[in-house]
């Protein structure tokens, strides 16, 4: 990733399977560096590799430290996160925000995460160039480490150009190749078809409105850009209805 990439920062982190799903959300969105402050259970902790479901780099390259100051001492901006500002009198930002203040400035940066019952303490916050909070339902304000973490990771991956250095850039995912649109030949089988049908039924009556009825059905079939095998399937449809309706024998 580019040099600027932040670290993510777990303070006193208390479960490995938290910390495994952070890593996951780091990596989703393309951020690799993971400092933990004395984690309660140690490191490495065996319940983080399963929860990571295959960020196995992030916890591999995770980095140990005893205190925050140590873990943050060659980032220049620091962002702690956290739904209250704990008597500190810092600036408060959103993920967006922290993202786009990331993206310009000069140095390394850092998201700083609290324990998942507790937060930060005041002492950790004090360390920080700014608070960082989530706009959230006030009824409902509780947010677990990883989600906590995509929101911030997602932010900061908006910002980054495909061409980057060592960045080949966030996809969006596609479950399959779309197919092009059916050529307008098909698409007027499909028009007649629905015609000769609706006309049995007196559709286009009255006929003082069946030339407007008949634009407005084929603006509607024509709109959705259908492909050559939903025409296809449209037209089994209206062949299978069409042949129910004749007696057999």
């Amino acid at each position: 990733m580019s040099e600027q990439a932040p670290v993510i920062v777990l303070v006193r982190p208390q479960l490995g399977e938290n910390i495994g799903k952070a890593a996951r959300a780091m990596l989703n969105f393309g951020l690799t560096e993971m400092r933990l402050v004395s984690p309660r259970d140690g490191w490495p902790n065996p319940s983080a590799g399963p929860a990571a479901a295959g960020a196995d780099e992030v916890l591999e390259g995770a980095q140990v430290f005893e205190t925050l100051a140590e873990a943050v001492s060659d980032c220049a901006n620091v962002y702690a996160t956290t739904v209250r500002k704990r008597g500190v009198t810092k600036p408060v930002v959103t993920p967006e925000q922290a993202a786009r203040e990331i993206h310009a400035a000069p140095g390394r940066s850092a998201y700083v995460f609290g324990p998942e019952r507790s937060g930060l303490e005041t002492e950790d916050v004090a360390l920080a160039r700014a608070i960082l909070t989530v706009p959230i339902n006030p009824e409902f304000a509780s947010l677990n480490l990883a989600q906590a973490v995509i929101l911030c990771a997602y932010e900061w991956s908006k910002h980054v150009p495909s061409n980057a250095e060592g960045n080949a850039g966030l996809e969006q995912p596609t479950l399959e190749e779309l197919l092009p649109p059916a050529p307008q030949e098909e698409l007027e089988g499909l028009i007649g078809h629905f015609e000769r049908l609706l006309e049995d039924k007196n559709y286009f009556w009255p006929k003082t409105r069946a030339a407007a009825n008949r634009l407005t059905l084929r603006n509607l079939l024509t709109k959705p850009g259908w492909n050559h095998l939903e025409v296809r399937t449209l037209r089994g449809v209206l062949s299978t209805l069409e042949n129910a309706r004749r007696p057999r024998g």
